[in-house]
């Protein structure tokens, strides 16, 4: 597997246009504008650092993954993504290595990168997400 670099950090918050008030306006980070993918009933908002971004990540539902976090752990870093070479070579080396996945094949997510999560009881408590881009 050839991690290429820390693709973004996820930030789950209650709402973007909240949350753009401190990684944007105090921080100076450029809003990209947002897109929703339902099928993970979240809306998502990039804001670029150097070669990698930071998402924001604003559930679309209650019982959707950001806002069952928010709910549990608060407004925060949700996870952390590796841009791999090949994600299904990343997943099977990963599940040959006895690596617990939440996804072990990748699917779509936001920007048309196919993403896949790695299990936070693999990582010690670091919910890892995979994508190609």
């Amino acid at each position: 597997m050839k991690i290429l670099k820390i693709d973004h950090l996820g930030i789950a918050v209650n709402s973007i246009e909240e949350g753009r008030k401190f990684w944007g306006d105090a921080l100076g980070l450029e809003f990209e504008g947002t897109e929703t993918v339902e099928a993970q009933k979240v809306t998502t908002a990039f804001m670029p650092v150097g070669e990698s971004e930071v998402e924001l990540l604003e559930s679309t539902a209650p019982d959707g993954p950001v806002a069952k976090f928010i709910e549990k752990k608060g407004e925060g870093i949700q996870h952390v993504a590796f841009r791999v070479e090949n994600i299904e070579e990343a997943l099977a080396e990963l599940k040959e290595k006895g690596v617990k996945l939440i996804d072990e094949k990748p699917r779509m997510g936001a920007g048309g990168a196919k993403i896949a999560f790695l299990h936070p009881k693999a990582t010690k408590g670091v919910l890892v997400e995979l994508c190609e881009r």
